[in-house]
């Protein structure tokens, strides 16, 4: 092989590789998204998904959707009474005590299972889909597949997908699951790794379930019975949990107050 060749042989080598570690690294368009999925499959089996799971993710697609709506959560940088007018509080308190009187056997069990009062469970239910009135339209897996692969917070949805996938196989998800943008499901809108640690029931789009799960997530996150939740109380720590947005903490805690009428 001449010098030239030999040049010509290395650099396809080396152009190669180049290609097949961008086809594994993050991206900030769809333009990589096709070379990812391809190469994340194996990653994705090595971490236990299986056949159902690896065809869900062969099928997804780049969910601009999904990347407008995470580059513009504008309301997370409100002032607290901004945030919560825009959110509508005063109408979720309205309704959070009709929905508590309505439901009083069920808001019963639950504190009594996990040490939770109606009001926190109420304010995140109405505050995440309106009363499950709107629990999203974005295809789930594409939505956290998409996360995945982009280079914002690439880490944190890698693992989202690793479960939402493994929750394909075992029949709680699907590739056709329907949910918000950023792939959260249920009422109560728990994303795939929170359906793992937390999820009660078989169905978050269930009221049930769903409150079920958030009482059982507030409870894994330190909640203790009989304890307060405002800032600087002892269970202000379980509500941080939920979302570190700072006014949607706050607005939580306020809400849910005024629903327990304390």
């Amino acid at each position: 092989m001449g010098v030239f060749k030999k040049l010509m042989f290395v650099a396809a080598i080396v152009l190669g590789a180049a290609q097949a570690e961008a086809a594994g690294t993050c991206g900030n368009d769809a333009g990589g998204f096709e070379a990812w999925k391809a190469s994340f499959g194996p990653q994705a089996k090595a971490s236990g998904v299986g056949s159902r799971g690896l065809s869900a993710l062969a099928g997804t697609h780049y969910a601009t959707g999904t990347i407008y709506a995470d580059r513009h959560q504008k309301s997370f940088h409100l002032s607290l009474s901004e945030f919560m007018r825009v959110r509508g509080a005063s109408t979720i308190v309205a309704q959070g005590r009709a929905k508590k009187a309505a439901n009083a056997a069920l808001f019963a069990s639950l504190k009594a299972r996990y040490g939770v009062p109606a009001g926190p469970l109420i304010a995140i239910w109405g505050m995440e889909t309106a009363f499950g009135a709107v629990t999203g339209k974005q295809n789930t897996i594409s939505a956290v597949a998409t996360l995945a692969y982009d280079c914002r917070r690439h880490d944190y949805f890698t693992q989202q997908l690793i479960s939402a996938l493994k929750l394909v196989d075992k029949g709680v998800l699907s590739s056709s699951s329907i949910g918000a943008m950023h792939g959260e499901v249920g009422q109560t809108q728990f994303l795939p790794s929170n359906i793992f640690a937390y999820g009660v029931g078989s169905n978050l789009n269930s009221k049930g379930d769903a409150l079920a799960s958030t009482a059982n997530f507030l409870k894994g996150h330190g909640w203790r019975a009989g304890a307060g939740y405002q800032p600087g109380e002892p269970n202000f720590r379980a509500i941080q949990g939920w979302n570190a947005a700072s006014v949607y903490e706050q607005a939580i805690a306020i809400i849910g107050k005024q629903i327990d009428g304390e």
